[in-house]
């Protein structure tokens, strides 16, 4: 048993450190965002409740069944429930009764609305599908700033590991009098400013991290590394095939806020016509078993065999003839059992129900007006939302070529600012050249490294702008 428990929590302790070392690469982090985004889940939600309306509007179809019982205890002046005769007495009564309806025909009024929820069901998934689009867009920039400031940190402690061994070599030849104390002491001021640019590098890629576990709904203490592949590694679309025609074309078909509003349109035309259709007749049929029972005592009366004139006369030929009644005694009889009053009440009811609204206060008239004016309202955002797209392509493409031709600018001032500090630093060895200026001339390095990064990354961000609009998803 003892082996048992501890061979248990070695188990537990290394699913622990396997989930603890691993890395988050891009694709990773887009389907864990999609799947655990909270905005996600609550649009799930809604796709949930839209599918129990369209199982609901469904199954209205089928004929209703209720089943109602009732026991009550009366007294003084009442109808009794099973002769509905006048009577004064306190008794206790009970009923049963089973009642079915279903509508035979309301002009299509339940059927287009089924149609209307199904259409509602399925925008609701288009519009779940968007938001994990968004997600995944917002996550992929996270992870790439995530990147991006690993690589300014990188950059950053190169500078200082730069300076660092500059100034170790000034202050080796300021100890031998070779060069004056001012040397090292700009060295030192310049290793200052380096050390700030790291540690403000090494803040932004924790800020960035936790704008990442954001967008993916993961604990700001949880353990987190991602995996750093170089930005040349992740794929990316020529951009000849992302030209904005084309571009507009696939995302017309195939982004989710587009399906969404074709959905909304096609479901607001179902509820048109169904609303049209309440304001026809509906006719339904019914039927209904019921019985009751009463404790109350039931009157009888028995006849005395003697007879009393009743004031009647008949009168046959010449002879008038008196009227004789039997008398009767009233005799007080115990209410019948229970079951018995069951079987005996026991009724049955069946018939058709014709409904005709003919006034109803306009809220017919206007539910239908209502439902035209919200076609006209999804299209006129359908119209919105097409247009806002293909702009938002162009100005994608756009801001795609602009960052192309800023990186390519970039990577030449890269290689420019390289060439120029590796001069320096041949002339600042033999002292051909002073302190001040080798730090101009590396600052001028830095400050090109980290455009570049900029830029590199950029440029790869608004390329997967422009794939992502296709409406085929990241390419990871």
């Amino acid at each position: 048993m003892r082996k048992l428990i501890c061979t248990s929590i070695l188990l537990s302790f290394l699913n622990f450190a396997v989930n603890a070392q691993q890395k988050w690469n891009l694709k990773t982090i887009v389907d864990y965002a999609m799947a655990n985004n909270i905005s996600v889940k609550l649009s799930d939600v809604q796709a949930k409740i839209a599918a129990l309306t369209y199982k609901q509007s469904k199954l209205s179809q089928i004929p209703n069944l209720n089943f109602t019982g009732n026991s009550g205890y009366s007294s003084g002046s009442n109808q009794d429930p099973t002769t509905f005769s006048r009577i004064t007495e306190t008794y206790l009564s009970a009923g049963l009764q089973l009642q079915s309806s279903a509508d035979i025909f309301n002009f299509f009024s339940k059927r287009n609305t089924i149609a209307g929820n199904q259409w509602e069901l399925l925008a609701s998934k288009a519009f779940t599908d968007k938001t994990k689009n968004d997600i995944a867009l917002s996550a992929a920039n996270a992870y790439l700033q995530v990147l991006l400031s690993k690589e300014q940190e990188n950059i950053a402690l190169v500078q200082v590991q730069q300076t660092m061994s500059q100034l170790n070599n000034t202050r080796k030849l300021v100890d031998a009098g070779s060069l004056p104390e001012l040397n090292a002491s700009q060295l030192e001021a310049q290793l200052a400013v380096d050390s700030g640019n790291y540690i403000s590098a090494k803040g932004n890629v924790t800020l960035n991290i936790l704008s990442l576990k954001s967008f993916m709904s993961i604990e700001a203490d949880a353990p987190f590394e991602v995996d750093t592949p170089p930005v040349e590694l992740i794929p990316v679309e020529p951009i000849a095939d992302l030209q904005p025609d084309n571009v507009y074309k696939l995302a017309v078909a195939n982004q989710p806020l587009q399906r969404y509003n074709d959905f909304r349109l096609k479901a607001a035309a179902n509820f048109k016509a169904a609303a049209r259709a309440a304001m026809y007749p509906t006719l339904s049929a019914y039927g209904s078993l019921g019985s009751n029972y009463t404790s109350a005592k039931i009157p009888d009366y028995i006849p005395t065999g003697s007879y009393t004139r009743n004031g009647s006369i008949i009168t046959i030929g010449t002879t008038d003839y008196n009227v004789y009644a039997p008398d009767y005694r009233k005799v007080e009889k115990t209410a019948d059992p229970v079951t018995s009053q069951f079987s005996d009440n026991f009724r049955q009811s069946i018939g058709l129900s014709l409904s005709i609204p003919i006034f109803s206060s306009y809220n017919l008239k206007t539910q239908y007006l209502r439902s035209k004016l919200n076609i006209s309202t999804l299209q006129l955002q359908k119209q919105q939302d097409d247009q806002k797209l293909k702009q938002d392509i162009y100005q994608a493409y756009t801001a795609a070529l602009t960052a192309l031709e800023k990186f390519n600018a970039s990577k030449k001032s890269v290689e420019s600012a390289e060439k120029t500090f590796e001069y320096a630093g041949k002339r600042f060895d033999v002292g051909l050249l002073g302190t001040f200026d080798l730090i101009t001339t590396q600052n001028n390095l830095l400050r090109a490294k980290l455009e570049y990064s900029i830029n590199h990354f950029d440029y790869v961000f608004k390329m997967k702008v422009l794939e992502f609009y296709k409406g085929q998803g990241l390419k990871l």
